[in-house]
Parts: structure tokens; sequence; C-alpha cells
């Protein structure tokens, strides 16, 4: 197992086509995002103990596509992000300068 450390908007690789992507969190709670294809079952712990499932194969959770989202709510989750990072890089560089 591998622990890391990370910051708010860096991102872990694993192999060529996943992506988790740290966003934020608190003390108690992990906010990341996860970029991966389809084809992968990607389940919370929590829900597999919910339900009684176990993380093999033919417990797949099954995948139910949503609508797209569109370009213009696309770029205001982006404007929301650089305006997120921007904040928090004038908040560190204020924490340095005390």
């Amino acid at each position: 197992m591998l622990k890391l450390t990370v910051k708010p908007g860096e991102y872990l690789l694993i192999g060529d086509d996943i992506k988790l992507v740290f966003s934020g969190g608190s003390s108690k709670n992990l906010r990341i995002l996860i970029d991966a294809p389809k084809q992968y079952n990607i389940v919370r712990s929590e829900a597999l103990a919910r339900y009684g499932m176990a993380a093999d194969p033919g417990n797949e959770v099954k995948y139910y596509p949503e609508k797209e989202i569109s370009l213009e709510a696309q770029e205001k989750i982006k404007s929301i992000l650089m305006a997120e990072r921007k904040r928090i890089r004038r908040e560190e560089r204020a924490a340095t300068n005390r």
C-alpha cells in the first residue's frame, strides 16, 4: 500500500487511464474526483458493506449514464476551480508573510 500526502488540485495517475484528483476536504472528510473508463467498477466500501456485497467479480454495481454536462456548465466549473486555486494560493502567501 502506498501512502501519499497531496495538496488540493494535485492528482495521481494510475496506469494510463485512471486519474484521481484531490479537490480538498476537512479533518474528517476528503473530496476526490475519479476519472476512469466506464469498464472499471468504482464502489465505496460503505456501499459494499451496506448491501452485503464483496468486491468480487459478479458483484459489479450497474452504471447508469448521466446526462452530458453542457459546455456552459463545464466552463462555470472550470472558473470555480480556478477561483478556488487562486484563493488557496493567496491564503498560502499570506500565511508565509506572517
